[in-house]
């Protein structure tokens, strides 16, 4: 733990991204289970994680870091909760690049939230970084939201808005340790896929793919996005977040030959642009510092 607190926030808020930015490879990879399947074993293995990972910097006061995170940390481990249920329903019902690129309007809902709930300036370099990136998710998005893929599409628009309100969360009490909500989230979405799924029962296949899912790509991709987003600016998340909506669709064409097209690219190379452009600017305010 005190090897992680000593990477800078912004790079693990980057390994974070990549390591979510598998979600809808692994989802779209499943043989035979259902979403609300895929569901309650993907966060049963995050639980086991998020568990191991409080033991091992808690050990027996686990219960009281999960008490300690108070009222915050069950709220926004609700909230996340219910951000990891639309998360596996949008990537079901939709294509990995329309949920990638939906999830990216949490840039726009950071920026605002921070600014008029954390009262967090937004300079200059970092407006352009999200005009940027704006501009190319657009350019990607394009014609790409097909009518018949809509219950996925508007489900996705309830992640941004749930990790924004998260990561406000983190901001706002940066004193309180926000890992332990994670356990909350994860017990919440497993509850969630048990009550709607009608069995639990899945291939071998399937629970491998599961057991990826929930303790490497959710499991480390939270946990490292959780403790960067305390040493960093909400709109600096927001933007180096865009780095899932780049790799995730690139996964998807890459193995499961889900070809996105030419726009796709030319809006990625223009978000890759924004986010580096965010990286510059933390290298110049560290020098000066």
């Amino acid at each position: 733990m005190n090897f992680i607190q000593k990477i800078p926030g912004p790079f693990l808020v980057f390994l974070g991204a990549c390591f979510l930015s598998f979600g809808g490879l692994i989802v779209k990879s499943f043989e035979g289970a259902t979403l609300w399947q895929i569901l309650f074993w993907r966060q049963f293995f995050f639980v086991i994680v998020v568990f191991l990972f409080l033991i091992l910097v808690y050990k027996k006061d686990i219960f009281k870091a999960v008490y300690k995170s108070g009222f915050p940390g069950l709220i926004g481990g609700i909230i996340l909760g219910i951000g990891f249920s639309s998360y596996v329903f949008a990537m079901y019902k939709t294509t990995v690049a329309n949920t990638n690129f939906i999830i990216q309007t949490q840039t726009i809902f950071l920026a605002i939230f921070g600014y008029f709930f954390l009262k967090e300036k937004i300079s200059k370099i970092t407006l352009a970084s999200i005009i940027l990136a704006v501009s190319g998710l657009i350019i990607m998005l394009g014609n790409n939201l097909s009518p018949g893929q809509m219950s996925g599409n508007i489900v996705a628009f309830i992640m941004p808005i749930t990790f924004a309100i998260l990561i406000l969360i983190v901001r706002k009490y940066p004193d309180v340790d926000m890992v332990p909500l994670q356990l909350t989230a994860g017990l919440v979405a497993m509850l969630i896929g048990y009550i709607v799924s009608n069995k639990i029962t899945i291939s071998l296949n399937d629970l491998v793919l599961a057991f990826l899912a929930g303790s490497f790509q959710i499991g480390l991709g939270f946990i490292f996005i959780t403790i960067g987003a305390k040493k960093t600016l909400s709109a600096m998340v927001g933007i180096i977040m865009l780095t899932e909506a780049v790799l995730g669709p690139f996964w998807a064409w890459l193995f499961i030959n889900e070809n996105p097209p030419f726009s796709v690219i030319i809006g990625g190379v223009i978000i890759i642009f924004a986010v580096f452009l965010q990286f510059y600017t933390l290298l110049i305010d560290q020098k000066k510092n």
